[in-house]
């Protein structure tokens, strides 16, 4: 007898389960501490900023669950990438609920509960691509001493977020003065030039370096160029944000500034990175049944 259907049947019912109960424990948490948040209490930037975090906790929440619950209608060859998806906005969710207390108790946009959300969900975002147009479509070229395709996304996103962390606390303004926010601003950005190179662009101006388009299915053409429109045109408003950090030094500190349009990149870019990846999935997934 062939218990395998049941089996799996059962990861299908559990798993939604699992998610809603991890949402609800935090939930719960939630419910109690905004006793205590009053958003008569706030006002023009302050009160968006205090929206904002709440919305963004609520949203990755809710966008965790809907992953979690999509990932078994997709083929099994794409169920990587859909508990990729989960994985991001799940860790975002966690992070946003803290930086929401941080804000609401002591007043704080918070760079480093921001900059731990980033280091792992950062590098989960850029692994993206080859989680969903598959090992085929991966070029074999290489970069001295990094390696291939992974390899670069991984560093690349490492390094950018490295030197934003620096730059946005001040680690080396004794060494640099007051040029350490732009040295780091534009250190990051040859990060995100790698992934950019690597992953290409999504107006067909350069050939990729680790994607062979030909190689990609036409089921997932959209969603690959959504996902680089993202990572080429979404991530714009991270250093719009960090233009207005207080410990950067380049335009007049702003950290309600700062964190609206850090919690507006979050939101468009991570939500929106799973729903195209799910998008291409579930087309790609109806023509193999075709």
């Amino acid at each position: 007898m062939d218990l395998n259907p049941s089996y799996k049947n059962g990861l299908r019912m559990s798993a939604p389960i699992l998610a809603l109960m991890t949402l609800g424990v935090l939930g719960l948490s939630t419910a109690s501490a905004s006793e205590y948040a009053n958003p008569n209490d706030y006002e023009g930037m302050a009160l968006l900023t205090f929206f904002l975090f709440f919305v963004g906790y609520i949203s990755m929440g809710a966008a965790f669950i809907f992953f979690v619950m999509e990932r078994n209608s997709v083929a099994e060859e794409y169920r990587t990438t859909m508990t990729i998806s989960a994985l991001i906005v799940g860790i975002a969710a966690f992070h946003y609920y803290y930086m929401r207390g941080a804000y609401v108790e002591d007043g704080i946009v918070s760079v480093h509960y921001r900059y731990m959300d980033w280091l792992i969900t950062v590098p989960l975002m850029a692994l993206k691509f080859p989680s969903l147009v598959g090992k085929d479509a991966i070029t074999d070229a290489k970069i001295p001493v990094i390696g291939g395709f992974t390899n670069v996304c991984f560093f690349g996103a490492v390094w950018m977020i490295g030197w934003g962390f620096a730059g946005e606390t001040g680690m080396l303004s004794e060494q640099l003065g007051d040029s350490a926010g732009l040295i780091c601003l534009i250190l990051a950005g040859v990060g995100w030039a790698m992934i950019i190179v690597a992953a290409g662009d999504p107006f067909g101006l350069m050939e990729p370096k680790g994607i062979d388009n030909s190689k990609v299915k036409g089921e997932l053409e959209w969603s690959l160029n959504a996902l680089r429109m993202f990572i080429v045109v979404g991530w714009i408003i991270y250093p719009l944000g960090y233009l207005y950090s207080p410990e950067a030094n380049l335009l007049d500190g702003n950290q309600e500034l700062m964190g609206v349009l850090y919690n507006i990149a979050d939101m468009i870019n991570k939500i929106g990175f799973g729903v195209v990846a799910w998008m291409g999935a579930k087309k790609a997934a109806e023509a193999i049944t075709e």
